[in-house]
């Protein structure tokens, strides 16, 4: 199998999953953070909301390394929302994060544009240095980068969401 292809396998397998840990969630939900105790204390972690605007931020941005140009358009607002290091909040009233519809629609778009990147890319592409100079620092060439991006960067929220479940009481996915 190709290198993009043990990609590509890995990043379906985990568009899957993300797709199973939110399936049976709402509006009502989806940006809140869970509580703990006696006083309601916020369990400080990562929401759904904030987890798959995120993913789709990056996803978003190494795309176009690849050269695609998405057929949708990432907000402005998200840069600030979901860059690394940004802080998830509790958004109670709904007027922090976008609807749960907008941020999984741009996730599946900007996760699908991806993937079908990867899988046109040859070795030879693959192997070309990373155009990021801080993508770069960790990642040295295009392969690393989709590889961790699509794979174990996503598989690492979705843990996130798994533990953000179980705090809210729901089932497991």
């Amino acid at each position: 199998m190709s290198m993009s292809g043990i990609i590509t396998a890995g990043a379906t397998r985990m568009k899957t999953y993300t797709e199973r840990l939110t399936k049976d969630l709402g509006e009502h939900n989806f940006a809140r953070l869970p509580r703990w105790g006696m006083g309601g204390e916020v369990i400080k972690c990562n929401h759904p909301a904030w987890v798959y605007g995120h993913l789709a931020f990056y996803n978003t941005m190494f795309v176009g390394m690849f050269g695609v140009k998405t057929a949708y358009t990432m907000p402005a607002s998200y840069e600030n929302l979901y860059k690394n290091g940004s802080v998830c909040m509790d958004d109670p009233a709904g007027n922090i994060y976008p609807q749960m519809s907008q941020i999984m629609d741009l996730y599946n778009k900007s996760t699908d544009a991806f993937i079908a990147a990867v899988s046109k890319a040859s070795e030879a592409d693959l192997d070309k240095p990373t155009p990021d100079e801080n993508a770069r620092k960790h990642f040295a060439t295009l392969g690393e980068l989709a590889l961790f991006m699509l794979n174990n960067h996503v598989a690492m929220h979705s843990g996130q969401v798994s533990t953000w479940r179980r705090a809210m009481g729901l089932p497991p996915a």
